[in-house]
């Protein structure tokens, strides 16, 4: 889905609407320009121009488009123009006019930055942003001096609903639910509806039209819901959210209204309230990917993956120097042992090659961004990948949903995403409004049935030619020894840089811990898989001394256990003792 910026934009969707702009649209000029010489919008993409002008209007929506398409934009830009034309100006003892609740921090400051460019001309409208890990006592100072536009994650939301009496929100007009499948997934459903109820926003089985105006409030509520993905608990929130929502489609072409409590009659059950209702808002579908975006899976052995990874990296980085490359892993221990691995190891190929002639054997800058991370540090590894030119980034999902990296060019998902919705989010960090990008999924040969799972909801992976990339490097500088291997656990390549990366490892008592930590996380990371996918994804089709091999580890995973096992004995004996220490001191005493 591409927008023409800065004379970019050759392709299909840009085209469609080369004769459409934000003006015509109904937005304010200043704004119009801001779009333009702020965030280097020409034209609008194809969910904008559909979005926009139903937002305008006042209209409930939920916004079921693709990632990557400008939905940030499809929601700021209107509320942007109605508080600016007001004929009394706003001002900050009003208190919030619009809420934007958002699953992620770095989300929130994402969105947060794109709402900054587009006031830049309409200084007396103030943004700003609550979210957990942040000082709640300044929080609240700025909530008392009054935002207009606010950005929040739910929890610290609700905290400040509860707790906060100087915040003041009577006069909120717009609540927007913004990536509302991730804040569901994240556990955040029944705060949510706690929210929904403190804010006087649900929509009841009994409401009519005119009680959906809030409760303690005379202003009309207009409650936005925008998700890439369409699933039972999505449905469930925007039924109790929505008034008579106007759809936009995912395929960019139908915008139609779906059905809203009141069309139910109350005589049915819930189980054929919750059937008519879904049947305009598909549960599972097809999930729509920017056709630009080039899409491969390589077939990896276990015991191979790691080799394989650094040499697709190192690949990638040698084609082309200047560009940004993010790799998904399934637990924060596996970002931080392959964050200091890359930031660590180096290599040469040569035989008894001196120490000093070694070189990092990838050479580009390295960020990790993961959960369990201070939120400073996930702050400055998120700004500062975003202004990088050439840089790694290892994550786990919280990168995946809405955060836009500019430049981003290849995604890989080292470790599966399960669910195909997960699939999706992560591809859909590269090839965002147009640009060309590339998703790599590594997949062992016991895990290729998940390529029918992706086919069920419409996305087709061709193979990437491993072997042909691995007979790239040369070999104890002969090229053509590589070359005879058809198997990758085999290839001379992957059998000299895996004994270097254990050599590495084994010589590092921290590296080794940090690998033994990804190694157990990994495997429970594995065994938590749900629904169809556990007949996929088996723990008992692995061999769990090729996982360790995984992660460089020379020993067996009994052995790893037992290491684990016998420090903890030593943390227990040793904590006995001292517990008895001072006992038996006072039986002599006596």
């Amino acid at each position: 889905m591409g927008a023409k910026k800065h004379g970019e934009g050759n392709g299909t969707n840009s085209d469609v609407f080369a004769s459409c702009s934000f003006s015509s649209l109904g937005l304010d000029s200043n704004l119009c320009d801001q779009l333009r010489e702020r965030l280097g919008f020409e034209v609008p993409t194809l969910v904008q121009a559909q979005a926009i002008p139903i937002i305008l209007s006042g209209r409930h929506a939920l916004v079921n488009a693709a990632t990557g398409t400008g939905k940030t934009v499809a929601y700021l830009a209107p509320i942007i123009h109605h508080l600016q034309s007001y004929d009394n100006r706003i001002q900050r003892s009003d208190g919030t006019f619009a809420l934007v609740l958002v699953p992620t921090r770095e989300l929130c400051l994402q969105v947060y930055e794109i709402l900054q460019k587009l006031l830049h001309r309409f200084h007396w409208i103030v943004p700003g942003y609550i979210m957990g890990g942040e000082n709640r006592s300044k929080e609240k100072a700025r909530l008392r001096k009054g935002i207009s536009i606010l950005i929040a994650t739910p929890g610290r939301l609700l905290d400040h609903l509860k707790n906060t009496t100087s915040f003041l929100y009577s006069n909120l007009r717009w609540i927007i639910f913004d990536e509302a499948d991730r804040i569901l997934e994240l556990g955040f459903g029944k705060d949510i509806e706690e929210i929904i109820d403190l804010l006087g926003s649900r929509k009841t089985r009994h409401d009519d039209q005119e009680n959906t105006v809030p409760r303690h409030s005379n202003i009309q509520r207009q409650n936005l819901l925008l998700s890439a993905t369409l699933n039972e608990k999505v449905n469930h929130l925007a039924k109790i959210s929505l008034d008579n929502p106007v759809m936009v489609g995912l395929d960019g072409k139908k915008i139609e209204p779906i059905s809203t409590i009141e069309s139910l009659d109350p005589s049915e059950s819930d189980e054929d309230n919750e059937d008519k209702y879904s049947s305009k808002v598909p549960i599972v579908g097809d999930y729509n990917v920017p056709i630009q975006l080039i899409q491969r899976y390589m077939k990896v052995p276990c015991g191979s993956r790691l080799p394989v990874l650094l040499s697709i990296l190192k690949h990638l980085f040698e084609r082309e120097p200047s560009q940004k490359v993010v790799v998904f892993f399934s637990t924060c221990d596996a970002v931080d042992f392959h964050y200091s691995l890359l930031s660590e190891f180096q290599f040469s190929s040569y035989p008894k090659t001196e120490e000093g002639t070694r070189q990092m054997f990838i050479g580009s800058k390295t960020f990790r961004l993961h959960g369990n991370m201070e939120q400073e540090d996930r702050r400055t590894s998120f700004q500062t990948f975003k202004t990088e030119k050439s840089a790694l980034l290892l994550s786990t999902d919280v990168s995946a949903r809405g955060l836009d990296f500019p430049k981003v060019r290849c995604i890989i998902q080292y470790d599966s995403p399960g669910e195909a919705t997960e699939y999706v989010h992560r591809v859909g960090r590269t090839a965002r409004l147009g640009e060309r990008g590339e998703s790599l999924l590594f997949l062992q040969p016991v895990e290729i049935d998940y390529l029918q799972d992706l086919e069920k909801h419409g996305v087709s992976l061709t193979e990437y030619p491993a072997l042909k990339m691995l007979d790239s490097f040369p070999l104890y500088g002969q090229k053509n020894l590589a070359k005879k291997s058809v198997f990758i656990d085999s290839h001379p390549w992957v059998l000299c840089l895996q004994k270097a990366l254990e050599a590495f490892v084994t010589s590092k008592p921290k590296m080794d811990e940090l690998a033994k930590k990804a190694f157990c996380s990994w495997v429970r990371a594995y065994t938590a898989h749900r629904g169809e996918l556990k007949r996929i994804f088996m723990i008992k089709k692995l061999h769990l001394g090729h996982v360790a091999k995984s992660f460089a580890l020379k020993q067996q995973p009994s052995l790893v256990g037992q290491s684990f096992q016998k420090q903890n004995k030593k943390r227990k004996i040793l904590e006995k003792k001292k517990n008895r220490l001072p006992k038996r001191r006072k039986v002599t005493s006596v």
